[in-house]
């Protein structure tokens, strides 16, 4: 799957499933330094995912700062061929425009990415 390298950063997409419904998020960021992956509740409204008060809410500390989310069990997330089914992300509001998410090492470990910064390509090792 190609990647594009824009504003100092490596981009890509992602399709996720929940509750029966798909959603192509773009302008994820491939972050090796997020342990887990976090996708902006801004890019998901659409397909009906919010914070309920069932939810758990965790916080995360980063370069960022602090960061509040909540967490849902997806049905899958697509990155290229690979499909994960049965994924908890979490999701928060954003802050930093053009930017829909952060695909961290949680999924690329799992999904055993590697990342050819040549060719610019996001592959999974067979």
């Amino acid at each position: 799957m190609l990647i594009e390298f824009r504003e100092g950063l490596l981009f890509t997409e992602i399709t996720i499933q929940y509750n029966g419904k798909s959603k192509l998020i773009k302008n994820i960021v491939i972050d090796t330094g997020a342990s887990h992956s976090l996708i902006s509740q801004d890019a998901v409204d659409d397909i009906d995912i919010r914070a309920t008060k069932e939810d758990h809410f965790i916080t995360s500390f980063g370069i960022g700062g602090e960061e509040h989310a909540f967490i849902k069990t997806v049905q899958s997330i697509e990155i290229g061929d690979f499909i994960l089914k049965d994924v908890e992300l979490d999701f928060t509001s954003f802050k930093y425009h053009n930017i829909n998410g952060l695909l961290g090492l949680d999924i690329l470990l799992n999904g055993k990415f590697n990342i050819d910064l040549f060719n610019l390509e996001l592959k999974r090792l067979q």
